[in-house]
């Protein structure tokens, strides 16, 4: 594997709680397109745990709304490099979002008694 083409490993990047920058990801025109992170949820499915960020699009996104996040998976390719998909099984991705929602309630919840 060429370390020149994946300098930086997108784990590193989603999991590092101080990254603030944007996630720039290419769709399947070549375009860049940036977002930013607003979760990162494991959740076990078929029996292992995956990781599924949520990313909320900087750019616009023709047909998707302003204030709409995406549920992504993260997956290992041929090259044994992390990439992120777009979550398509809508099961899942509704469970990994009302995943998330609930970890805003408790976080509000918590805020409040403070």
């Amino acid at each position: 594997m060429d370390e020149n083409l994946y300098p930086i490993d997108l784990l590193d990047v989603l999991l590092d709680k101080d990254n603030h920058d944007p996630i720039v990801l290419m769709d399947e025109n070549g375009r860049q397109l940036s977002f930013e992170q607003v979760a990162m949820i494991v959740r076990e499915v078929d029996g292992e745990k995956r990781l599924f960020p949520i990313l909320k699009p900087i750019d616009r996104i023709k047909g998707i709304d302003d204030d709409a996040a995406i549920v992504f998976r993260v997956e290992e390719n041929e090259e044994g490099v992390h990439v992120l998909l777009i979550e398509e099984n809508e099961e899942i991705a509704v469970a990994v979002f009302d995943e998330y929602l609930e970890l805003l309630k408790e976080e509000k919840e918590k805020r409040g008694k403070n």
